[in-house]
């Protein structure tokens, strides 16, 4: 069973960027679609990209397009979250999560990292 583990999160200004990995212990991420969710505290999960597997195809909603890119290395079979331009505001825990298609709804991943902190400082 596959183990989405992130990793890149951090502490920083406002401005500055940040890139998330995702990745799996002894395990392929190329046969599935990721996607990005984060939380801040006191709030709902909230989604925030996804790629597919096979064609790369990627979504990400408006609110975010432009500040946060998604892509995927398979021969690292990595899968990363590019974030530019950080604000206060995308300071959470960011997850990824793996499954058999893209979707905006958590429900539709099966296996789920254990989060890294983000941390954006005014």
């Amino acid at each position: 069973q596959v183990q989405p583990v992130e990793s890149g999160g951090g502490s920083v200004q406002a401005g500055g960027s940040l890139r998330l990995s995702c990745g799996a212990w002894k395990h392929s991420l190329d046969d599935f679609a990721i996607g990005w969710f984060r939380q801040a505290p006191g709030k709902e999960r909230e989604f925030v990209a996804t790629i597919n597997y096979g064609d790369d195809e990627t979504y990400i909603p408006d609110t975010w397009k432009g500040r946060f890119h998604v892509s995927r290395d398979s021969s690292r079979s990595a899968v990363y979250l590019q974030m530019n331009d950080l604000e206060p505001e995308d300071t959470a825990v960011y997850y990824c999560a793996a499954g058999r298609y893209m979707s905006i709804h958590a429900s539709a991943y099966t296996n789920w990292g254990q989060g890294t902190q983000v941390t954006v400082s005014s």
